[in-house]
């Protein structure tokens, strides 16, 4: 028997996807994107702030940069004395940059040492431990830390860590003002930078590892320690970077505890001037415009900038490295 075809042959290969693929003009024409107004005002309001920021930025880096050129173009200083020297005594032609970085290093070493374990044991607190009363209760007291201003951290560094370090350890060890002291509080300050992204990470880990987790039979504590804190590692690692980054670049609590002499030492119970708090003091006394220390407020303003954009982009880098990604 003849097979009977039908008059309409059925498009194969790419003409039949072709014809699938087009649709009627009348729907293609509903379906065009419609301007709208109200639409158009927020994109262009939204570009204006990007653009705002943008500019800002590059603002402050050329001022910045201008002005610490004009100081390493006066008469005897050198970017590799600026960068080695170990006196910073302007009077006398000494810009070495040394005492006030180290300095610098040191309070955030210490400000790391007490927000780095207290800020992970109360992300993990939060994160896998506590009920909702416990969360309720927490996070306004993490708020109100974040909230207070540095020059009362400042103060409270001066008026209680200092007498109490000298308590412990003795007033002929302990100086009034001093590196140790100012560290601890800044570590206060920091905690709830660093606990709260640090929960935002080991929020975002998904609850499918922690229920397969305690299905193998792991207790609570082994699902935090080898199962959802090493998930949000990229995360944690970026908290810690950007609280150091905060570290470096606080003013007040320095400025008041720390001392203000620009001494190299060692000896984080002595006094010692950070970078930031040079630049309080130096840009708070009678300084003539253009003169050298003047410009040598932008030199150290400069480096702290740069300083901070490295570990931004380190913490970036660190994101995108380990970060974890789940289906």
């Amino acid at each position: 028997m003849k097979e009977l075809h039908s008059p309409k042959t059925e498009a194969k290969g790419p003409e039949a996807g072709e014809h699938t693929r087009q649709a009627p003009a009348h729907i293609a024409f509903h379906l065009k994107k419609k301007s709208r107004r109200g639409e158009a005002a927020i994109q262009g309001f939204l570009f204006f702030c990007g653009a705002i920021s943008i500019i800002t930025t590059i603002g402050i880096v050329y001022e910045l940069g201008k002005e610490a050129l004009l100081f390493f173009q006066s008469p005897g200083v050198n970017l590799l004395d600026f960068l080695t020297g170990s006196k910073w005594q302007p009077h006398i032609q000494e810009f070495g940059i040394l005492p006030l970085v180290n300095a610098t290093f040191m309070t955030t070493f210490f400000a790391m040492l007490i927000a780095i374990p207290l800020g992970l044991f109360v992300a993990l607190y939060l994160s896998e431990y506590a009920s909702q009363k416990a969360r309720n209760l927490l996070k306004p007291i993490l708020e109100v830390l974040a909230g207070i201003p540095t020059v009362v951290y400042g103060y409270f560094a001066l008026t209680f860590m200092t007498p109490l370090l000298r308590l412990i350890f003795g007033n002929d060890v302990v100086s009034i003002y001093n590196t140790a002291s100012a560290g601890l509080v800044m570590g206060i300050l920091i905690l709830p930078l660093i606990s709260s992204m640090s929960e935002d990470a080991l929020s975002a880990v998904p609850r499918s590892l922690r229920e397969a987790a305690y299905g193998l039979g792991a207790t609570r504590l082994e699902v935090a320690v080898k199962i959802v804190l090493p998930a949000a590692l990229s995360g944690i690692a970026a908290a810690i970077i950007v609280g150091i980054s905060r570290a470096i670049g606080e003013t007040m609590i320095v400025a008041i505890a720390s001392g203000a002499g620009p001494n190299f030492t060692f000896n984080p119970f002595q006094s010692a001037e950070t970078m930031t708090g040079h630049i309080v003091r130096i840009s708070g006394g009678d300084l003539s415009y253009a003169s050298i220390d003047y410009n040598s407020i932008f030199a150290i303003g400069l480096l702290l900038f740069i300083m901070t954009m490295l570990l931004n982009i380190i913490s970036q880098r660190i994101v995108r490295r380990f970060r974890e990604v789940y289906e």
